[in-house]
């Protein structure tokens, strides 16, 4: 038999591999009936789906045509990055007559910087114009001193050398960093300002039975100076409502640890938080956290119906008790694995969902003393520019931040088979990512992305983008009235931000969370 075995020539063995195949595709198999029908050429048509995104990205969509990310927008993103050439040449290749286009005004003569000035110094200077914490006398208030950070993005959805390129490249960047809900890792504590951000599962500071454990908050941050501000997740925007089961098989020791789990066991996040089932409720639990940690708190959530807003703000009005700062999250979904009846179809865009809070707020005479936070695919200075006219005070970026450490959009974020090492656990697929150059990238495609802005800020005759008001920018809406001004198009004017310089900003006390 072994002599018979071993006579045969190796074009005979892919045959026989190929008879094994069809025999199992034709008599044992039941789940593909292309499989069934076309057995061995039937595979080619899954291998082709496979990597279908990945052919269309490189060699059939043009310049303009993706999403969530077109080439060009990512191309800007990688070549910031890495401090390479992003200027376009021969003019602009966007439709800048479609639907939702920007334009922004510039005024006839630009705001001039003197030689003494921060932007003159640093060119890439741009801290927020609110400090978060100040109405409510929080004794820790922070001064964010980048007004682009990294959204909430968990320790076990991205892979720890990730995490670790991104805390690094904060410090850098002098931004901030948000843990996400999975919890505050060792791989957050590289120097990076950190906003602890905790959702249903309460995952680093839960309690036996699953709820949220004060005592472990405090702990936390008394033994974590770096952390600077609490952030309540109520939604977010890739599936606002819905909660999320993490696979036993997927925690680790190390995970367990982090989040305060038990190793092996599935984790239930409910839609629904356990410390509190309405608004005053959530009312008087931060008060009790602000109280407790000295921190600023805040809460994130995307926006659809408005009903319970409006009785945070009426409780905030009466009380003046309520968040210090409001993270709006878009409903074009970010990094979490969601059903596509969610990404695609719950909650509001960001410039909706946006302009209905914020015009709410301001009704009842509340947005400036709170910090409004942006995230929703607003990591391009032109979109950030719209956003501060609107009322935005500071930026989060999730998908952008991943794409300047490596991400490629191969958009599988949710199969752990992340082809860059971004977003998944597999140790051999993150060994390709050296968190010393990473956070270098990272740190660059900040200071670029404010240096940027400055420069649109100052062609609109401002110093800060906090001045930008809603009719320096305008929008595409229709094809009878092809441009209207912001204030137009969404039916609110912002609310001035209090702002007398750039050298004041500088010279606050509370920049970067300097006093804790």
């Amino acid at each position: 038999m072994l002599s018979f075995l071993s006579s045969i020539a190796w074009w005979g063995w892919i045959l026989i591999a190929l008879v094994l195949v069809a025999i199992r595709d034709i008599f044992i198999q039941k789940a593909h009936t292309i499989s069934h029908n076309f057995p061995i050429v039937g595979h080619l048509r899954y291998w082709l789906e496979s990597i279908g995104p990945e052919m269309r990205q490189y060699f059939v969509a043009n310049n303009r045509e993706e999403l969530p990310f077109n080439r060009i927008e990512r191309s800007w993103i990688y070549a910031s990055a890495k401090k390479e050439n992003n200027y376009e040449g021969f003019g602009t290749d966007r439709d800048i007559y479609a639907h939702q286009h920007i334009f922004i005004n510039n005024a006839m003569m630009p705001y001039k910087i003197s030689e003494n000035h921060p932007n003159a110094i640093d060119k890439t200077f741009l801290p927020c114009a609110k400090v978060m914490g100040a109405f409510h006398k929080r004794r820790k208030p922070y001064r964010p001193a980048s007004i682009i950070n990294v959204s909430a993005m968990s320790f076990g959805s991205l892979s720890a050398k990730a995490i670790e390129s991104l805390n690094k490249g904060v410090k850098i960047a002098g931004a901030y960093h948000n843990t996400g809900e999975g919890g505050l890792s060792p791989y957050h504590s590289h120097g990076g300002d950190v906003i602890f951000h905790f959702g249903t599962g309460y995952f680093g500071v839960r309690a036996i039975d699953g709820g949220f454990s004060m005592e472990k908050l405090i702990k936390l941050v008394e033994i974590n100076p770096f952390v600077k501000a609490i952030e309540i997740k109520l939604s977010q925007g890739a599936k606002p409502g819905k909660g999320g089961v993490l696979p036993g098989a997927k925690i680790t020791a190390e995970l367990a640890f982090i989040r305060g789990v038990e190793i092996g066991k599935d984790v239930l996040s409910p839609p629904n938080h356990k410390a509190f089932t309405n608004v005053p409720e959530m009312v008087d639990f931060i008060e009790k956290i602000a109280e407790s940690t000295g921190l600023p708190v805040g809460i994130k959530a995307a926006i659809g119906k408005l009903e319970q807003w409006e009785e945070l703000a009426n409780i905030m009005v009466e009380t003046g008790k309520g968040p210090d700062f409001i993270t709006v999250d878009g409903g074009e979904g970010g990094t979490g694995a969601a059903p596509p009846s969610f990404a695609d179809h719950v909650s509001l865009p960001w410039v909706y969902g946006f302009s209905d809070l914020y015009k709410l707020f301001q009704d009842k005479g509340l947005s400036e003393r709170i910090v409004f936070i942006g995230s929703g695919k607003l990591g391009f200075p032109a979109k950030a520019a719209m956003a501060f006219a609107m009322g935005a005070d500071c930026i989060n970026v999730a998908r952008e931040a991943m794409m300047s450490i490596g991400c490629i959009q191969a958009q599988v974020c949710h199969t752990n088979r992340c082809p860059s090492g971004v977003a998944t656990q597999n140790k051999w697929l993150q060994n390709g990512i050296d968190p010393t150059l990473k956070s270098e990238r990272l740190a660059q495609y900040f200071k670029t992305f404010r240096k940027e802005l400055v420069e649109i800020t100052h062609a609109a005759g401002y110093e800060h983008p906090c001045q930008f008001q809603m009719r320096d920018v305008e929008i595409n809406v229709d094809d009878h009235n092809l441009s209207k001004e912001l204030n137009r198009t969404y039916m609110y004017e912002k609310t001035p931000v209090p702002f007398t310089s750039m050298q004041n900003l500088k010279d606050c006390l509370y920049l970067g969370g300097k006093i804790s």
